[in-house]
């Protein structure tokens, strides 16, 4: 028992230290992005991107890997999680019923734009759900759990690459240039969070490209992503039962949740900041752990983001991962408009 009891702190230390070299890397770049911004003015996320993608070399090296997917996979959820001590439930009424119908619409429409798009560029079906999945939800973590309830093939594990490699490229590039669309439309608080957060792919980019223009934009569209987020439970639900035959096969095979922790961690603070029950200063120091958060997540991004391999993928992958990231954005965009043709 005291053997099994010493074993589980020096496991643990194990694990923590082969973390450290990759963590350490993109902290050092989180922590001179902000030097930069704060010193010199302007966006400490974009910083934090561009000085992460000179970084890209050390991505392949085994030391730093592991802390280097920590870091973007793990402290991004870790850090918009806490996004929700943030919001509350009268910032829903931001949406209404009809961005809700908008956002559940851009899911549905992108998943169906994008298997419809496989087909006339010949490419199989499964590619299109994945990829459409992954750019109408939420990115990389969508490709993983649609690919999990698929049957489990090479060709399948072989398509999930393809879409995250392209989304990881595409959503960054979008973080880069939607902020200059914002601006170029003059669109309000609100409207920036519903086109940002409707139309990124994966959850650090939108918090990202939303807080490079402000916080109030950040929060905005945070809220306006995770309901995308959330949609993940029923796509991933009806897809399971739609194939629940063909992947019978793979039962003994991990599966993906079906609800991401972080989602329920971001929506039990919502609830509890709702009530009042969060004091300001708790809600302060939260805020400033989940920014550094996202910070050091966006210099991961930055540090695995590489343009040599999308290059790879053939232009057929991608001529279809570009026209499902351009078909969101122009939906959301449509829906923006419309939405301020009505209300004047």
């Amino acid at each position: 028992m005291t053997a099994q009891t010493n074993a589980m702190p020096a496991s643990m230390f194990a694990d923590a230290r082969k973390l450290l070299p990759g963590f350490m890397l993109c902290t050092v770049i989180a922590i001179t992005a902000a030097f930069v911004s704060d010193h010199y003015g302007g966006p400490k996320f974009l910083y934090a991107l561009l000085l992460g993608i000179a970084f890209h070399f050390l991505s392949d090296n085994d030391k730093c890997i592991p802390g280097i997917e920590f870091s973007a996979k793990k402290l991004v959820r870790i850090g918009v999680a806490l996004l929700g001590a943030r919001i509350a439930f009268s910032d829903v009424a931001d949406l209404g019923l009809a961005g809700v119908g908008a956002l559940a619409g851009a899911v549905v429409l992108t998943i169906g734009f994008g298997m419809l798009m496989a087909r006339m560029l010949g490419l199989p079906s499964m590619l299109g759900l994945i990829s459409g999945g992954a750019t109408g939800i939420c990115g990389i973590s969508a490709a993983m759990a649609i690919s999990a309830t698929l049957p489990q093939t090479k060709e399948n594990e072989h398509y999930t690459l393809l879409t995250a490699i392209g989304v990881a490229t595409f959503s960054t590039a979008a973080m880069i240039l939607y902020p200059l669309v914002v601006s170029a439309g003059g669109l309000s608080v609100g409207e920036a969070g519903m086109f940002l957060g409707g139309s990124i792919h994966d959850v650090a980019q939108v918090v990202g490209a939303a807080f490079m223009i402000s916080p109030a934009v950040g929060d905005a569209a945070t809220l306006a992503k995770m309901f995308r987020v959330a949609m993940l439970v029923p796509v991933v639900m009806v897809l399971a039962f739609g194939f629940r035959a063909q992947s019978a096969q793979a039962a003994g095979g991990k599966k993906a949740p079906l609800l991401p922790f972080f989602l329920i961690a971001f929506a039990a603070l919502v609830v509890v900041n709702s009530l009042g029950w969060i004091p300001v200063q708790v809600v302060e120091v939260s805020s400033d752990v989940s920014r550094w958060c996202l910070v050091i997540s966006i210099s991961a991004l930055g540090v695995k983001t590489s343009f040599e391999k999308l290059a790879a993928l053939g232009w057929k992958p991608i001529a279809l991962l570009s026209s499902e990231t351009l078909f969101i954005a122009f939906y959301m965009m449509a829906i923006v408009m419309l939405m301020r043709l009505l209300s004047a």
